[in-house]
């Protein structure tokens, strides 16, 4: 009899991830899906709209749900504001949330099993965090490169990013060893670019500090944000400020990994990538251009 419980005890954790898959499968053909555009749609507001952006990933629906991640401990406030952000319209402000809902036809196959694995589990989590009849637009925008299974657009999308910042002043918010363009040339057509840097773990908790010292910069300046969930809540806030934000995520990585060839993520010497293995045993460097950029270091 003893046995026999035991064997069942261990088999609850089973059940109840049968019972969840189940139950998220059932909601993919009872509730409609979000409307979320298309990578190419969503990169052409981001070129043709003076909009900003805050973008939602997994992270930022695991946070919302109550949930911590490596480099941001889970926060009420933060919490909070992002359930806030998700549902917002305000004028010249645009919410990205991953275009995954309807089929994986864009992903390589290991980028498709974490996508469905990951619906299957959250599905209905993420449906009653969104505004109903919102369009949103396409998060993995600024992932252009190593989860494409067609990757021959990649170099033509890269290029109408850049348009972005062409000629353009930029501050880039950033976190402690992100070192976004450094050692490549994706910002090369900028006017100018000025760096905050900011803690690469749990940034939130020095929010206030942060958001007071981009508003020490112009508002003609594009804020371009790497900093997580963070950066979601200060693309938003930036925005009602009468700043143009970018909350840009990943894509000096991707641009990294498109120019090396990547086959699969990997680290990229001497930046900060929180989604690998070593990616975030980053060396110091010698570089007194970017040493120049930095006009603030928030600890």
């Amino acid at each position: 009899m003893k046995n026999y419980l035991l064997k069942f005890y261990y088999k609850i954790p089973v059940i109840k991830d049968n019972i969840v898959i189940l139950f998220n499968r059932i909601i993919f053909f009872i509730l409609p899906p979000p409307s979320v555009k298309s990578t190419d749609e969503s990169l052409n507001i981001l070129i043709n709209n003076n909009c900003s952006i805050s973008r939602f990933g997994d992270g930022e629906f695991y946070l919302m749900n109550g949930d911590s991640l490596r480099f941001q401990p889970f926060s009420r406030e933060l919490s909070f504001r992002l359930k806030e952000i998700i549902k917002s319209n305000h004028k010249n402000h645009e919410v990205f949330i991953p275009n995954i809902f309807e089929g994986f036809e864009w992903c390589t196959d290991k980028s498709k099993k974490y996508w469905s694995r990951y619906l299957d589990f959250n599905r209905y989590k993420i449906y009653k965090r969104l505004e109903k009849n919102k369009e949103y637009y396409d998060s993995l925008v600024t992932r252009l490169y190593i989860d494409h299974k067609d990757k021959s657009m990649t170099e033509k999308r890269f290029g109408l990013f850049k348009m972005l910042w062409n000629k353009q002043e930029i501050i880039i918010v950033e976190g402690e060893q992100s070192r976004l363009g450094i050692g490549n040339n994706l910002f090369d057509n900028a006017k100018s670019i000025k760096r905050i840097l900011c803690p690469a773990i749990n940034a939130f908790a020095k929010y206030d500090q942060i958001l007071a010292e981009v508003k020490k910069q112009s508002k003609s300046k594009l804020i371009l944000i790497a900093l997580g969930p963070t950066a979601t809540v200060l693309a938003y806030d930036l925005a009602v400020s009468g700043y143009r934000a970018i909350d840009i995520g990943h894509i000096d990585i991707e641009y990294e990994w498109f120019l090396n060839k990547a086959t699969d993520k990997a680290p990229v010497k001497n930046k900060y990538v929180g989604e690998v293995p070593n990616g975030t045993n980053v060396q110091a460097i010698n570089d007194s251009k970017y040493e120049s950029e930095i006009i603030s270091r928030i600890s």
